[in-house]
Formats: C-alpha cells, structure tokens, sequence
C-alpha cells in the first residue's frame, strides 16, 4: 500500500496549497479540485460496495498533530492514551503531541468515556494548538429580528420530509465516510456533484471543494451570493465523515451525521426550487474530518477569521433524526452563542409547533466549537438532551433503519433552518 504514497502526496496540487498565499488559499468561491488525481490513486468504490485496495488513501501515521483538550477530560482518560509529553496547560485546556495514528483510538475513547465526539481539536501545529490556551474572541453583537413571516411561510411548504429521508439513505449506502477512507473520498464527490445539480440554473450559486493538505477529503462549500449585502455571511454546515474506528470498519453514519447533511441539503434544495435570493450571502458547508478534531471545520472558520469574513451567525447541524427526549429540539448551550440561541428558539416558537429546551456536549464536541473559537456566533441545535442522545453512533448499527426508516426528527430541523437563513441573511 505503501507504493501508492508518492503518488498521492507529490503532487502539484499540494504544494500549491501550502505554498499559495493566504487570499489565494482561501479564496472560497474557487477551490483545487484534487478529485481527478484521487482517482488515478486507485479506483473509487461505488456506494455500498467496499472499497477496493486499498482502503485508505495513505497517509504517513508517524505524522505529529497536537490536540487540544479539556483538561477534565483528559484527567478522566487517564495517561494511557496521551502518553507523549504534556506540551501546555492552563487551568481548563491541555495540549499534547500525539501521532495521526493516535486520533482514532483517542476519538474512540472519548466516545466510550463520555459519549462525545470528538471532545478535542487536532493540529497540525503546535502553534496553532497553544492558541487554544487563550480566551476565544467575543462574537461581534448583532440584533435579531423576525419580520419575515410571509416569506418564511412560503419557504417552509417546500420542506420535504421524503427529501431528506432520501438523502440519508443514500449516503448511509457507503462501507464509511472516513476522512482517509477511498469512500469517504467518493462520499465528499457526491455531494460536491449533487450540490451542483441542485443548484443548476443559478448564475448566483457557486459549489466548490475545499481540499485539505493533511488528508484527502475534501470539503465542500456551497454558495448563494448576497444581492444587496454579499460581504455579509451566514454559515449553515454539517459534517459529512462517518467513522466506527478506522477506514476498514463499516459506519454507515445515518444520524452521525448524514442526518445533518441531509438537513443541510434540503435547505438548498429549498432556496433553488423558490428562487429565493438573500439579501446576504450564505455558505452551505460540509466539513470534512470533523470525528478527529473537527479539522475541515478548524481550518475553514480559521481562514475566514484571517481573511476578515463578516460572518453573521453559523448553525451547525449535527445528529438530527434520533428523537430520544421528550423536547423537540435542544440548543447546545457551551461553546455556543447565547444571543443567537434564544433567537434560534424564538424561530421554533415562531415558525413551528415544536418545543425546545437546552442541554450542554462539553469541549471540543462539535463543528460550532471551531466558529466560536474563532470570534463567530455559532449554535448547533441537536436531537435530544446528552445522554438520551443516539446510542448506536459509531458503529454499524448506525443506519436509518433504527430510526424507523424516516426523516421525521430532522424534518424539524430542516424547517428551523429554513427560517433562520431567511430570517438571518435578509
């Protein structure tokens, strides 16, 4: 397998991507299509099939990360997994060097320890890392309003509960979503595809990949241009990586988290069948790599952040369809936006007959954890209180069937997402 390695990381697309200055790399309305040299890599393997040989794309596993984590946490793990020296403190957050190799039984861990997933940032620089010592920047304060009753009643009778069902099924149909796996590769190709024939016809709409030096999935972005404030932003993501341990596991990832791509999706699918055109730009993400650190997340919000991006809220949409709570819809109420929380649950009293409450996931648990870090207004509403949340996540008994086959839970959240892009980017 070993073979396959220069081929793969030698290429010219790599070095421009580290090599590129900050306003070319993170110029997100254009992208490195990498997807033509993955394919000469090794054939990609066909929803459903196995992936052929080999099942990773290669990678080096004596590659050094360092990860930030609760310190709590990692007290609680104890020294068998963070063997490598302990590199920074301070009284909450703990950095240590670990080995690629490392990620997935540490991410493992923090799923049997806590029921969380990941619980920790990974990076690819010790810089970076001790940067998640310091208190994250406030999120600019903006007001809320709720003034588009009409158009958001109009919005709301294009959600489909069979479209989002539909989305699930299939890309629960791949062996894994693995960021290193050939199809997890495949996986992130179909929705940058989909995406793009969603959204054809729309001279307004961009989709592009967003290729990561690191490791081969890509992640992909979606964009409605403003027409009358495009340099204001919302963000609407999800990630789009399933694991149960390794690329050679099956982890179809039904609700962790094809549910919240597939919420994601059916807002799109909404804003092109309404030709709705926002009055700011939004940007639809499906973040890559998010089970080992959040690092698609992490590198993108890092980027705009950089770049001076107005972004004026981000929702994250992670595990949707499992309803394991009496409530409807919980707001993560740590590492999340208080002012953006509340409005978000007025949107539900608003806009639906749902109920909703709070609940917290802790450090590190979610892709809004890398908005918020970077000085962004980010909430990720989610499908039950923690710890009445889906049990089966992280193995092969993650599939649609256990949620009795349907797209009722996360038709809710597709509806809260509809009114709050409208409502938000107006």
């Amino acid at each position: 397998m070993r073979r396959f390695l220069p081929f793969f990381f030698a290429i010219p697309v790599f070095l421009i991507t580290a090599q590129s200055t900050a306003s070319s790399l993170l110029d997100f309305d254009q992208g490195v299509d990498v997807r033509p040299v993955i394919r000469q890599a090794g054939e990609i393997a066909v929803p459903g099939g196995d992936a052929v040989s080999p099942e990773t794309i290669p990678a080096n596993a004596d590659d050094t990360v360092w990860i930030s984590i609760s310190r709590n946490d990692a007290g609680a793990l104890g020294d068998e997994l963070l063997k490598r020296a302990l590199v920074g403190q301070n009284d909450s957050i703990s950095i240590y060097e670990l080995k690629v190799s490392g990620l997935d039984p540490l991410a493992a861990a923090m799923q049997r320890r806590f029921h969380m997933s990941p619980g920790f940032f990974t990076h690819d620089s010790l810089a970076s890392a001790l940067e998640d010592l310091s208190q994250p920047p406030p999120a600019a304060a903006r007001a809320f309003s709720i003034d588009q009753g009409e158009k958001v009643a109009a919005m709301l009778k294009l959600v489909n509960e069979d479209a989002v069902t539909a989305i699930i099924s299939r890309l629960s149909e791949y062996k894994n979503r693995y960021y290193r796996s050939v199809t997890g590769v495949a996986s992130s190709k179909w929705i940058y595809d989909h995406w793009k024939e969603l959204s054809a016809g729309r001279s307004d709409i961009t989709v592009t990949a967003f290729p990561h030096s690191a490791y081969p999935q890509e992640s992909v972005i979606l964009t409605v241009r403003g027409t009358i404030e495009p340099d204001k932003v919302v963000v609407v993501g999800a990630h789009q990586d399933s694991t149960a341990g390794g690329s050679d596991k099956p982890a179809p990832g039904a609700d962790d988290n094809a549910s919240g791509i597939a919420v994601v999706n059916e807002v799109i699918r909404v804003v092109a069948a309404s030709g709705y055109k926002p009055a700011q730009t939004l940007k639809f993400m499906a973040f890559a790599a998010e089970e080992v650190g959040l690092r698609g997340s992490q590198e993108i919000a890092a980027g705009f952040k950089k770049e001076g991006v107005a972004v004026q809220g981000m929702l994250n949409l992670d595990m949707t369809n499992y309803k394991g709570s009496a409530e409807d819809i919980f707001f993560i109420s740590d590492n999340t936006n208080a002012p953006q929380n509340a409005f978000l649950g007025k949107l539900v009293s608003t806009y639906t007959g749902y109920n909703w409450a709070a609940t917290r996931c802790g450090y590190g648990c979610s892709d809004h954890a890398s908005w918020t870090k970077n000085g962004f207004a980010a909430s990720f509403p989610f499908e039950a209180k923690m710890g009445e949340d889906n049990p089966n996540i992280h193995t092969a008994k993650d599939t649609l069937a256990q949620m009795g086959g349907r797209a009722t839970h996360s038709f809710k959240f597709a509806k809260l997402a509809v009114a709050y892009i409208v409502e938000m980017a107006k």
